[in-house]
């Protein structure tokens, strides 16, 4: 059945048919599937097995009976023009350029909360992860227009302006930049110095296996609540867990800084077999570091639902405490099994804002 060219009456994009042997349309597949994407493919599709039933020639493109024609509803996507859409950025995984606007797009109504209105920096892979990247902070020559730019106040007059989301268009321009990671300020736009929130990044030392990662993250949770702040966890998209304290604005960097530097130092002194609270990887093997340096001032986090520019396509993903268990690591979830998560489960993090409590000043 094999045949050297794609049967169908629109040729495939380069990307769809690297790597894939065509052959004649004569056999029938059964196939389960979530919906039609915009672009006419099957979404979250399982295949259930052959059918000799049926002729293939009788299998036709079905339309619900309310509509209007066999074409399907496109989902709405920001009107931000992607150049080379089929650039692969992660060769691995064959996840292009459009399929990363295509993520975001998807996961957009959860992401949003947590990087709207708050300062941003990337790591930008023009190329994909299999070239160059590099870290950037500041407004770029020729970025898109969506994109929004602020100056820091407290930043020299001549410096490049920094960057913003405030809406999906925009997150969309960063994806046309090359941006395959967005890490967030701890504070908004609405209150620079003032921030909203305390992340605590567990990075496991050389050795250390994922049961311990766990017990570090519910531990970092008990020393929260011992202190009545709400604690929140999710993978890192890396090898780690991040656990995230929501905050009503009032103290300032300093405050925070401090009080998370407490907690990972108290840590390390409790458990020094365990856990360290010193970057040096000299001092890490075997142990966890926890890593409080984040909540600085313009120091910055990978963002929930940020992807990662590592192989895999993987993202970091808010999960529930209950959850945490052999079955999730810390690249569980990727821009192909996320948005179907987000479908079928309700959102871990729903309360963060809510539960927000004050930081006493230092």
């Amino acid at each position: 059945m094999t045949r050297k060219t794609a049967p169908f009456a629109e040729k495939p994009t380069a990307a769809a048919g690297r790597g894939v042997t065509w052959v004649r349309p004569e056999l029938v597949a059964e196939v389960e599937f979530r919906a039609w994407t915009g672009d006419g493919l099957l979404r979250h599709a399982s295949f259930r097995g052959l059918r000799e039933d049926k002729p293939a020639r009788e299998v036709v493109r079905e339309a619900p009976p309310d509509a209007p024609s066999e074409a399907p509803a496109p989902r709405a996507r920001p009107a931000v023009k992607l150049t080379n859409p089929d650039r692969v950025y992660w060769p691995d995984a064959g996840v292009t350029k459009q399929d990363l606007a295509d993520y975001y797009a998807a996961v957009w109504s959860r992401m949003a909360p947590h990087v709207v209105n708050r300062p941003v920096a990337l790591l930008r892979c023009p190329g994909g992860i299999a070239q160059q990247c590099f870290f950037a902070k500041h407004a770029w020559k020729g970025q898109s227009r969506e994109i929004v730019t602020f100056h820091d106040p407290l930043g020299d007059d001549d410096e490049a302006p920094l960057l913003t989301v405030d809406g999906l268009p925009g997150l969309i321009g960063l994806v046309q930049g090359g941006a395959l990671e967005i890490h967030g300020w701890q504070s908004t736009l609405d209150d620079l110095e003032r921030p909203d929130q305390a992340v605590f990044d567990l990075d496991p030392g050389e050795g250390v296996d994922w049961e311990a990662m766990i017990a570090a993250a519910r531990e970092v949770r008990a020393r929260l609540e011992a202190q009545e702040f709400a604690a929140f966890v999710k993978t890192s998209g890396g090898k780690g867990l991040h656990v995230v304290a929501p905050l009503v604005p009032g103290a300032g960097w300093e405050a925070l800084k401090g009080f998370a530097a407490d907690l990972a130092q108290a840590m390390a002194a409790d458990a020094p077999e365990r856990y360290v609270a010193t970057i040096a990887k000299a001092k890490r093997a075997g142990r966890i570091l926890v890593d409080y340096l984040r909540n600085g001032r313009n120091n910055t986090a990978v963002a929930p639902y940020s992807t990662r520019a590592r192989p895999g396509a993987a993202v970091s993903m808010p999960v529930a405490w209950e959850e945490l268990g052999p079955d999730i690591g810390p690249a569980h979830f990727t821009v192909r099994n996320a948005p179907a998560r987000v479908l079928d489960h309700s959102d871990p993090w729903a309360d963060f804002r809510k539960a927000a409590r004050p930081l006493a000043a230092r």
